[in-house]
């Protein structure tokens, strides 16, 4: 056995050992804590009172597993299965990005500038997970929300995410880029509170800069865009808005650290007005807003 004895204190102890070389203290503690709440069904406050709780083997085979899938940098979200954001636990594999912590900032930059709003129509456009769409229906009860996404693969993930949460959202599948995307058959113009992204805005040249549990392990498609014309996403995307945003409709983007200067003059530039950046708590530009004239 590669353990000295079956109790959950040993297993911590495995698990610290052998992940200490690629991850902090703190980072192990948060890990080997989650693993354990996880396969063991404990809450918090049960697990600081378990340590000589007795783990079956297929218990203790499941904790290397993990340890080894770590060290192969899979994912943690990717290995329990799921992840927290805005207070939702959502659904996580390989079929879609895996929400960030700044996403949870821009929700939380429409959710102050909304309070108190009734009946808002929401479209969030590359949606991946579904968090935005969620996140934002868990506050705004009666909107209505759109998630678009291009992948099937990404729409089947925000349905389960749908039902998980029991937040009813209306997915449909779309290519944002495409000329004919927003069908006036479809989407009613001049209709809408408020239109939300998060696309694909990393260039391919930063590949060689990314970690190999993102690159290895995350779609592709959810992450870049050609070196050449970085802002592709958000052009056409903003474009669109002009025609379905209601007058002084609200646009909001999660954006690439770099290019928030670009992105504003191309808001201006189209029409908008009250054009905001915003950093998140890194302290980068990573969020971006503007109103429909």
């Amino acid at each position: 056995m590669f353990v000295q004895t079956n109790t959950i204190k040993a297993i911590k102890k495995y698990i610290k050992e052998k992940l200490q070389v690629r991850f902090s203290e703190s980072e192990i503690r948060l890990i080997s804590n989650e693993l354990m709440k996880s396969r063991m069904n404990l809450s918090t406050s049960d697990l600081l009172i378990a340590n000589e709780n007795l783990l079956s083997e297929s218990d203790l085979l499941f904790f290397r597993s993990c340890v080894k899938r770590l060290l192969n940098d899979e994912p943690f979200q990717h290995i329990i299965g799921s992840t927290l954001f805005y207070g939702l636990e959502l659904k996580t594999d390989e079929r879609a990005l895996i929400p960030r912590p700044e996403t949870e900032e821009l929700v939380e930059w429409i959710v102050s500038d909304f309070s108190g709003v009734n009946n808002l129509r929401i479209i969030d456009l590359c949606t991946g997970t579904g968090c935005i769409a969620l996140s934002l229906k868990s506050v705004f009860d009666d909107a209505s929300i759109d998630a678009i996404d291009y992948s099937l693969s990404a729409l089947s993930l925000a349905k389960e995410n749908s039902n998980l949460t029991h937040l009813p959202i209306n997915l449909r599948q779309l290519d944002v880029l495409s000329e004919a995307a927003f069908s006036p058959k479809i989407f009613l113009p001049n209709s809408y509170d408020i239109w939300v992204s998060n696309p694909p805005y990393i260039p391919e040249m930063d590949k060689e800069k990314m970690e190999k549990n993102v690159l290895e392990f995350e779609p592709e498609m959810a992450l870049f865009v050609s070196n050449e014309n970085p802002l592709v996403f958000y052009k056409k995307i903003a474009l669109d808005g002009l025609n379905f945003l209601k007058s002084n409709g609200v646009i909001y983007f999660e954006i690439h650290e770099d290019f928030g200067n670009e992105t504003s003059d191309f808001l201006n530039e189209i029409g908008y007005k009250d054009v905001v950046i915003r950093k998140d708590l890194q302290g980068k530009d990573r969020m971006i807003k503007a109103v429909k004239s």
